[in-house]
């Protein structure tokens, strides 16, 4: 089981969470299609629940999938609303710092 397979799973909890479809499709060979406008709206809405809680273990779950999701909007051309709108809060820039960590490490 791949990276790709463990951020998928945890789309699907994440997905309950915010009671949003994550627009991830099926995995095959270690891949899934994105539907990114539905994939954008779901990591918006969890940007918006990370940045309302002061719920630290939460946060910290939420981290490194907000990241990698964060990277992977901005490969496919876009940018949650939250991150345009809420630039200046400082949670929101750390998340913008660690999703430019692991874009950088993410294979084209």
């Amino acid at each position: 089981m791949g990276v790709s397979h463990l951020f998928v799973r945890a789309a699907e909890s994440f997905a309950l969470h915010v009671d949003l479809p994550s627009g991830l499709g099926p995995m095959q060979a270690d891949e899934c299609e994105i539907n990114m406008e539905t994939f954008t709206l779901f990591i918006d809405a969890l940007i918006r629940e990370y940045a309302r809680s002061n719920h630290v273990i939460l946060r910290s779950l939420m981290e490194g999938f907000l990241a990698t999701g964060m990277a992977l909007v901005e490969r496919g051309g876009g940018e949650p609303p939250t991150v345009r709108s809420s630039s200046e809060d400082p949670s929101i820039k750390a998340l913008q710092e660690l999703s430019r960590r692991h874009e950088s490490a993410m294979a084209w």
